[in-house]
């Protein structure tokens, strides 16, 4: 079973989830982080370079794999999760840009991108915290409903919901790519930790599905439920449809001192 944790807001998300991820790059300071994109995880990013910069951490050897990205965008598109992760992630926390990836998502390479960011995650040793959040679809990643439990770093085509979702980041739902190359369900779930964050009202449903549902292809978040080690952060009204709710908020107020995220 997940550890679901309900936050007053996604500020107090944001802080537990660094003060974790701080902990590992102090206790491994090579850590592998997986790093995602859109407005759910900026609350731990923005936490967790106040955090390592009070703190003077050194993060210069962290490496990172992000889990997704457009297709066919041109290089150095502001939108392109390569731009994003550079621009929210490596640059506020002082990464070693040579040591973050991010799937390669240019047409000329595209049939073997897939492969070759698998075998750069293996080298790697593993990632050790995987951040995610969830779509109101349920996807994780760019998993659409559907998604294979089996599937591996791939190509996928987004569904209209997903690219009217994401489309706030372009001019336009049109100028929103229609494909994607994303980590599959199986490569995220090879991660040691996962840590799911999901704020608002918008959320709770998938999010019931992902913690209390059926294990579903039509729910690709409930592959949470086959990993061990899986956090779960929520505002309340995300929240909000967790049958639940009384015995998560019970089990996390008793839980033990030396017991971490």
């Amino acid at each position: 079973m997940a550890e679901v944790v309900v936050v007053a807001d996604k500020e107090a998300a944001g802080e537990l989830a660094a003060e974790s991820i701080q902990a590992l790059i102090a206790a491994k300071p090579d850590a592998v982080l997986g790093l995602a994109t859109g407005s759910t995880p900026l609350p731990v990013y923005r936490a967790l370079a106040r955090r390592v910069a009070a703190a003077g951490t050194d993060v210069s050897h962290v490496r990172g794999y992000a889990l997704d990205e457009y297709v066919g965008l041109p290089a150095g598109h502001p939108e392109s999760y390569r731009a994003v992760i550079t621009r929210e992630v490596v640059e506020p926390l002082g990464l070693t840009p040579s040591l973050i990836h991010v799937p390669n998502g240019a047409i000329a390479t595209i049939e073997h991108a897939g492969a070759d960011y698998e075998k750069a995650i293996a080298e790697s040793g593993g990632v050790d915290v995987q951040l995610l959040g969830i779509g109101t679809d349920g996807h994780i990643g760019f998993n659409e409903p559907g998604s294979s439990f089996a599937s591996v770093t791939r190509v996928k085509t987004l569904t209209e919901q997903t690219r009217k979702d994401n489309a706030r980041f372009f001019a336009s739902e049109d100028d929103v790519p229609m494909h994607c190359i994303t980590q599959g369900l199986s490569t995220i779930l090879r991660a040691r930790h996962l840590l799911l964050l999901a704020f608002g009202e918008g959320k709770a449903e998938a999010l019931a599905g992902a913690v209390e549902g059926p294990v579903s292809a039509s729910n690709p978040g409930s592959a949470i439920q086959l990993h061990p080690h899986v956090t779960v952060l929520v505002d309340e009204a995300a929240a909000s449809k967790l049958r639940n709710i009384d015995y998560y908020r019970y089990a996390y107020a008793h839980k033990p001192a030396w017991q971490k995220l």
